[in-house]
């Protein structure tokens, strides 16, 4: 789907799609972007070949959409299937990063819808997310959609030694 956004006194031309293994390189570009915002640039250790394999090798692991403008991928919604014990199957959007002259343009909101949709598709009746507590316009930017701010849980992440 194309569509035509009046943006800084031009016009973009965004074109919301499916991401394909040939956007692995700005796809990887753009992780490190969003990395560097959330001040943790060093954190990031997936590689291209690892992205390749996890999201188009024979088992994928995530389904991404992506937006571009005249040819080149500005943002991206990044999810997976996980299980809750509670509600089933839930989409969790491990990430959406919109570059930072494109937002407020609601390229965002075109991409979590998609992400929606495809729940919708998938029977899927959840979309799940975390969020920086300090990152207060994506807050208001979820909590426009009836979000739920869960602040009970805390996060916690185990590293498997080899």
């Amino acid at each position: 789907m194309i569509l035509l956004l009046a943006f800084e006194k031009q016009v973009m031309n965004i074109l919301y799609r499916q991401a394909t293994p040939d956007d692995i390189p700005a796809l990887l570009a753009l992780i490190k972007e969003l990395a560097m915002f959330e001040n943790a640039p060093e954190k990031v250790e997936t590689t291209k070949a690892q992205l390749l394999e996890d999201g188009f090798g024979l088992s994928p692991s995530f389904k991404a959409f992506v937006a571009e403008n005249e040819g080149i991928v500005i943002a991206f919604a990044l999810s997976y299937i996980r299980y809750s014990t509670w509600r089933g199957r839930v989409l969790y959007l491990e990430d959406l990063y919109v570059q930072p002259p494109f937002r407020s343009s609601g390229i965002g909101r075109r991409l979590i819808n998609m992400k929606l949709d495809y729940s919708k598709t998938l029977g899927i009746k959840y979309l799940c997310l975390q969020v920086l507590d300090w990152n207060e316009n994506a807050i208001r930017f979820y909590e426009s959609y009836g979000a739920e701010l869960d602040q009970e849980w805390v996060n916690v992440l185990i590293e498997v030694k080899s």
